[in-house]
């Protein structure tokens, strides 16, 4: 196992733009594990019977300008 350092994060540190962003992500790829084999399949579409959408998800969605207005 490697001893990694971790250091407290300063509030500069947090602020980071996205060339330290794009170096973290580069330093954790290496640890990620990658799946031999993808062991989900397409759905047909005659499977996809509807979507229930909660009311209160619903009304929470409409009042989104993204989304609903």
């Amino acid at each position: 196992m490697t001893n990694l350092e971790v250091h407290s994060p300063d509030s500069a540190e947090l602020d980071g733009d996205l060339a330290s962003l794009r170096g973290d992500c580069a330093r954790m790829a290496p640890h990620w594990a990658v799946p031999e084999k993808i062991l989900s399949r397409p759905v047909s579409p005659s499977r996809i019977h509807g979507v229930n959408v909660p009311a209160t998800s619903a009304r929470l969605l409409e009042a989104m300008p993204d989304y609903g207005n």
